[in-house]
This record gives structure tokens, C-alpha cells and sequence, in this order.
């Protein structure tokens, strides 16, 4: 049963796999703009700093008072629950920005590669060094991938999670170096060896974390010896080291390879188009052309409700849709539980591999929940449009709504008899397959 051309719901896609659901005005901005390598261009190339959205949700204070000296109990306890205020307090600030950004491309990138570069607040324990990480995601994400891992080899919260501080000359500690080969830069057995993440560990000695948030190299715990990594040797220091690594030819491909599954498909790119992909990220392993290339192949353009939508992208996406006030502390902390019942709360992935995809964001267990939650926002939000629509057209008013071109006939079947009720219909609408798929 389809509403929509065939090109407004191609354009639903792309909007909805670049941000967090799509608006039927939004989609129809974009094609007003032109075809889809002209708004893609238009979405990444935006001032994302200066959006208007973002300019007026500045991200919080997170400077923590300095621990209490001695034996205090209640000045520890102060100083406890202020740490846990703060971690709270980033994790409200940075649903908020989610949802109020004008063009959400920005912040979707940061939590893809929030997701690539998994570290956890749980273990980190800092919320400022974690928004520092998340402050360097969003300003590379479109850059030199070369930048993006030097900037996490090196970032306070990754050598926490990671133990890099542990890692000293004589004692080295394993953990940072074998995942950037495995997950962050290589991909599992593709080209490196034991001896590899051994001699990367070596590289990676020195590293010590000052008050939670500075990393700092100490030459005297550093292990400045000749090393050997995928086959080059001499006195390798961390830059050549992630040079060494994300030159490898593999590298190219893993990473396009991991982007289009966070982008485009649960499934591994097809040969050929992994293989544009390769190309679009070129020598200078460029993320904004491979970006680009991910949303305009055209395996990506014809293929459809190839990506089960997880939780953030499900929950900030009716957000958006509905433009639910996000002005109440209380609500914004039912949000943040939300996301956690559902198990894809921003700032605490499970590991280093990150949160899984596919199927696994179907479990019977998450039905009731979304369900839930789509009612409370759904009441509190705006959903006007369909209800000044006619009954008879208020399916069509939802999906336009929601970003829904199309409903199965089992859908609009079951969405019918919702049509007097229009928060119903939406809330309803909204946890169809046609919108927990993308």
C-alpha cells in the first residue's frame, strides 16, 4: 500500500540513515533540493557547529570539585554523587542535542563512530574525558580517518578503557594495541599477527591518565626500542605506528566495509560496491567521500529495509517526529531509562566491540517497552497533522509524519481501526516493521 513515490521513499532512507528518523517535510525539503548526490553534498557539507539546534544546547559544565583529602565520609559522598550528577548530566546534554539538531547528520556520525571507537563511561568513570572523546568523533568524523585513530590511540578516555595506562616498558599491557588492530583499524586476523600486537603494545608504552581527563606521555615508563610492525622496522613511535597500520590496503577496506554496515545494510557490502567504496576513500582515506558513497551506491538506493533500527535511532527519530519537548529534566531521565531497558544507552556500549545489530534489537522483551514509551511521547508531542487530517487519510497523514511511504497491508490492517485516535495512530505507527526498519 504506498502513499509515496517510489523517490520520496528512497529519499526517506537516506535522510533516515544520515540522522534519526525523517519528517515528511524534511523529505520534502531534500528533494526539492535536487538528486541524491546533490542533498547528500548538502548534509555534509553543512555548519554543523553553528546549526541552530546545536547552538542552543551547549553541552554542560562537567568539571569535577577536586577529590576530598582525608578521612571525611560526607565530604566523599559529595564528591561521589557529584561525579554521578555529571555522568547523567552528558548523557541527558547529548539525547537533547540528538534530538534538537536541525540536521542531525553530525551527531548520527559521532554515535556511529561512538560505536566504532567503543568506550564506556561504566568503566571510564569521567564524564569529561568521555565528552572529550565524543567532542574529537564529531570533529573528524568527516575528516582523514588517519586523524580519527590517532586522535583515539591517543584520547584519555580510550587509554582508560583500553588499560593504556597500565602499559609501561618492561610490563606491557596488550589490550590498546590488539584492539586497534582487531576492531578499530584492521579487523579481526586480516593481515596481522601475534607478534604485531606485541610490538604495537611496545609503541603504546608511557601513557598515564592526570585527574581523569589528560593523557600524558612519560618518557621513562616509554619503551623507545626498535620495533618491528607489519613488517617494518626501526624506531617506530606511535604516529608511524598508526600511519604503518591504517596505510595497509586491508585497513580501506575494513573500515568501508564497517562504515556501510553501521550506514547502509546489516549485511557486508557486495563485492562491487565495497569495492567503490575502497575507491571513494582513496589514498587519503577520506570519511566525508566514503560517507558519500555509502549513501549514493546504488546497491544502498535499491535495496530497502536492509537495517534494523536500533534503539537511539529508533527513539530520537519519533522524538524528532512528534518534536516532543525536551525541556523537562524528568523526562528526559524516562528517556535515558528507556534507551538503558532497551540496551543502547549513549556512553555505555556493553564492550569494545560495541552494541550488536540486526536482530537482536527484536527481542519480544523490547516490544512492551517501546511500546510504552511511544505513548508517552507520542502524547506529549505534536501530532496535529493527523489529526486535522480526514479519518480517511490520517494512515497516510502518520506515515507522512513518521517518514513512511509505504504500509504492508498487514499494517495498515492493524493501524485502520486507530484512525479516531490520532496520539493511538502515531504511537502505534510508529512501532510497525515499516518504521523499525530502514
Amino acid at each position: 500500500m504506498s502513499t509515496q513515490s517510489a523517490e520520496w521513499i528512497k529519499t526517506a532512507r537516506v535522510l533516515r540513515r544520515s540522522g534519526f528518523g525523517a519528517r515528511g517535510s524534511e523529505i520534502d525539503s531534500a528533494l526539492n533540493f535536487g538528486d541524491t548526490p546533490s542533498y547528500v553534498s548538502k548534509l555534509l557539507g553543512a555548519d554543523f557547529p553553528n546549526d541552530p539546534g546545536v547552538v542552543a544546547t551547549p553541552m554542560p559544565d562537567l568539571d569535577v570539585p577536586d577529590r576530598p583529602e582525608g578521612s571525611d565520609p560526607s565530604g566523599r559522598r559529595r564528591y561521589a554523587r557529584k561525579v554521578s550528577e555529571l555522568k547523567s548530566d552528558l548523557t541527558h546534554w547529548w539525547i537533547r542535542r540528538m534530538v534538537a539538531a536541525e540536521n542531525p547528520a553530525n551527531e548520527k556520525l559521532t554515535f556511529l563512530w561512538h560505536n566504532h571507537f567503543a568506550t564506556s563511561m561504566k568503566k571510564v568513570g569521567t564524564a569529561k574525558s568521555m565528552a572529550n572523546q565524543n567532542q574529537k568523533l564529531r570533529k573528524l568524523c568527516l575528516g582523514d580517518f588517519r586523524d580519527l585513530a590517532y586522535a583515539m590511540l591517543t584520547d584519555a578516555a580510550m587509554i582508560k578503557w583500553l588499560d593504556g595506562q597500565q602499559n609501561k616498558a618492561g610490563s606491557p599491557n596488550e589490550n590498546l594495541s590488539r584492539e586497534f588492530l582487531e576492531l578499530f583499524a584492521l579487523g579481526h586476523g586480516n593481515g596481522y599477527s601475534e607478534k604485531d600486537v606485541r610490538e604495537g603494545a611496545r609503541v603504546l608504552t608511557g601513557w598515564t591518565i592526570r585527574k581523569g581527563v589528560e593523557a600524558v606521555l612519560v618518557k621513562k615508563r616509554h619503551d623507545d626500542s626498535t620495533k618491528t610492525i607489519l613488517g617494518t622496522t626501526g624506531k617506530i613511535g606511535l604516529e608511524e605506528f598508526c600511519d604503518i597500520v591504517v596505510s595497509e590496503q586491508k585497513s580501506a577496506t575494513f573500515v568501508a566495509g564497517r562504515l556501510w554496515q553501521q550506514i547502509a545494510s546489516d549485511a557486508p557490502p557486495p563485492a562491487a560496491a565495497l569495492q567503490r567504496l575502497v575507491r571513494a576513500y582513496g589514498p587519503d582515506r577520506d570519511l566525508r567521500r566514503l560517507t558519500t558513497a555509502i549513501l549514493t551506491d546504488p546497491d544502498f538506493l535499491q535495496d530497502s529495509a536492509t537495517v534494523v533500527t536500533n534503539p537511539v535511532d529508533w527513539l530520537i527519530g519519533v522524538l524528532r517526529a512528534v518534536q516532543a519537548p525536551m525541556d523537562d529534566a524528568g523526562k528526559i531521565a524516562a528517556i535515558m531509562r528507556t534507551l538503558e531497558s532497551l540496551g543502547q544507552l549513549p556512553f555505555y556500549p556493553p564492550d569494545v566491540g560495541g552494541w550488536p545489530r540486526g536482530q537482536a534489537w527484536l527481542s519480544s522483551s523490547a516490544v512492551n517497552i517501546r511500546s510504552r514509551a511511544a505513548n508517552e511521547i507520542v502524547t506529549d508531542g505534536d501530532v496535529s497533522l493527523v489529526a486535522e487530517a480526514a479519518i480517511s487519510d490520517r494512515l497516510d497523514a502518520a506515515g507522512y509524519l513518521i517518514g513512511v511511504g509505504a504500509w504492508s497491508e498487514r499494517s495498515a490492517k492493524a493501524l485502520k481501526p486507530l484512525r479516531k485516535n490520532p496520539t493511538a495512530l502515531v504511537a502505534s505507527a510508529v512501532i510497525t516493521p515499516e518504521y523499525l526498519t530502514a
